[in-house]
């Protein structure tokens, strides 16, 4: 069983946020304390024409030099201690839990929006498929900045105009107005493409993953909460308290991280060292981001965010896996509209339907406890020897959950009949399907951040664009599917829902095992590996 994992031809693991480029380049002083994966990492890429005077300053031709990480570990996010750390992790989950609550709860507000607008109930879950859309592609565009501008101020900006547009949507005197500031407040939304990045900020590669885990949590946990209140917000209040709890959540986690989370951000860290280092009186000491050249400009702005779409179109481990991902993240917001018809058959109201969905929070909460043991086991292992796992142990855990998903949908199917099969049959299948939603998010992203190294964000960044995109249409083609396949359209829906999990699940099997031949066809996954092994530069990312 554990064979795969030592394979004499075994590549070495990559990371995002841990890009090994050629021998450390810090002093001695710096090496007793700093971790390898960070000795051995450059923020900065120099060019031919520099040169290096000194051990760990890289020295530009008009004399400027540039402060590395090693020498100034002890102000960077890795050196936090760790009831810091996870405070920082405390709070970003909480504004993971708000921005994924805000595209789930809105789904209980279609009802109320049908009859106040004279709308039909189709036409208003439009507001929920354009800030999923909008979502989509609002991680991508914030992420870039949060790299060059640090992670506080953009998450700062993101959280404040999705605050901003949910007052518009509360006091819409019209249903166009909602669509827009839904629009408005998806494509505000920085998400997992920021978050994930701070897990990098302050965790080496060898011990993010319970970090990784914890995130991800957050980010399917949130999903759940809509639901879960929703049920309450649609029975007692009307439509326009659906926006403004959106809002009063939203104020109190971004209060939350302005008090509570400093920048993690390495290179803005080093700036500002490299900054009062100058005001202290040593002379000529930069950060990387004070000497690079057109650090604005628009084409390389414009290559950064269209790399996680080209990636997702030529790179087949993340369009597949990507696809597998979304596929399994729609199947949630299906259920916000199956799951009302289906348990209406044992009577249940709109506050019980709602509570049915902490079926799926069980679930969630199994899969990321299921996943401690097994990091703990991959921590020690690359502790031990670094280079002893190939990319491809990240699916291990997955070979075994990703078929609850199949099985869940199968099973969920055909105890959907109604009285007398006991309700509690659906949600244990339901129940299922979250383990393997977990799982899956999890394991490629996981997965991905190893195979891909520098190119990471842009991997994983394709992973969440096709969860978002896909859960958005799934807002829109849930209720016909479910209400259009015969008579028995509940449970045939579910099973022709199985059938794709099928499908789409088989991708994993053939990475686990064929992972590495695979990589070596990938463009980009060839690129990570050259510059891991300091074949390349990682300049050459831009």
């Amino acid at each position: 069983m554990t064979q795969p994992f030592t394979k004499p031809d075994m590549l070495r693991s990559y990371t995002h946020g841990s890009v090994a480029s050629g021998p450390p380049s810090v002093n001695e002083k710096a090496d007793a304390k700093v971790p390898a994966t960070v000795q051995s990492r450059r923020v900065f890429s120099g060019t031919d024409s520099e040169k290096e005077t000194t051990p760990g300053r890289h020295v530009l031709p008009d004399g400027r030099m540039i402060l590395s990480e090693g020498e100034a570990y002890d102000k960077l996010g890795f050196t936090f201690p760790t009831w810091r750390k996870w405070t920082i992790l405390s709070v970003i989950f909480a504004v993971q839990c708000s921005m994924n609550f805000n595209s789930s709860v809105y789904a209980n507000a279609v009802p109320l929006l049908s009859e106040h607008f004279h709308i039909s109930e189709q036409a208003a879950r439009v507001g929920q498929m354009v800030f999923l859309i909008a979502y989509a592609f609002g991680c991508e565009l914030w992420a870039p900045w949060s790299e060059e501008l640090g992670r506080r101020p953009i998450l700062q900006a993101s959280l404040f105009l999705v605050n901003l547009w949910q007052i518009p949507c509360a006091l819409a005197p019209n249903f166009a107005t909602i669509v827009v500031g839904r629009f408005l407040g998806g494509i505000s939304s920085a998400g997992g493409s920021v978050t994930l990045g701070m897990v990098a900020d302050m965790w080496t590669a060898e011990e993010q993953q319970f970090a990784v885990a914890f995130v991800v949590f957050s980010s399917v946990g949130g999903s759940v909460l809509g639901p879960i209140f929703g049920g309450f917000i649609e029975k007692y209040l009307s439509w326009h308290w659906n926006f403004w709890i959106q809002l009063m959540f939203g104020a109190a986690v971004q209060l939350i991280h302005f008090f509570l989370v400093p920048e993690t951000c390495t290179i803005v860290l080093l700036d500002r060292e490299a900054k009062r280092r100058r005001e202290a009186g040593e002379k000529n000491v930069y950060g990387p981001s004070e000497v690079k050249a057109n650090r604005f400009a628009l084409r390389k702005i414009v290559a950064i965010w269209l790399r996680p779409f080209e990636m997702f179109v030529r790179e087949p481990i993340v369009l597949c896996l990507s696809l597998l991902s979304g596929f399994s993240d729609a199947l949630i917001f299906s259920f916000l509209q199956s799951f009302g018809p289906v348990f209406q058959q044992w009577g249940f109201g709109t506050i019980t339907s709602g509570l049915t969905f902490v079926c799926i929070l069980v679930g969630y909460i199994i899969a990321y406890a299921s996943f401690i043991p097994w990091i703990w086991v991959q921590r020690n292992q690359l502790r031990k020897d670094p280079n002893s796992l190939q990319p491809e142990a990240r699916l291990f855990w997955l070979l075994f959950t990703v078929v609850l998903e199949p099985i869940g949908l199968f099973g969920f199917a055909w105890t959907s009949l109604g009285p007398p099969i006991p309700w509690i049959a659906p949600m244990i299948f339901a129940s299922m399907i979250a383990i393997a939603n977990y799982a899956i998010y999890m394991a490629t992203i996981d997965y991905m951040v190893q195979a891909y190294g520098p190119y990471a964000a842009s991997a994983t960044g394709g992973n969440g664009f096709a969860r978002d995109f896909l859960a958005g249409f799934a807002a829109m083609y849930s209720v016909p599917l479910y209400k259009n396949l015969g008579k028995h359209s509940l449970e045939w829906a579910s099973t022709l829902l199985g059938f794709l999990g099928v499908i789409v699940a088989v991708p994993v099997y053939i990475f686990y095992w064929k992972g590495p031949a695979i990589r070596a066809r990938c463009k980009f996954a060839m690129a990570a590996r050259a510059i891991a092994n300091g074949d390349a530069d990682v300049q050459d990312l831009y």
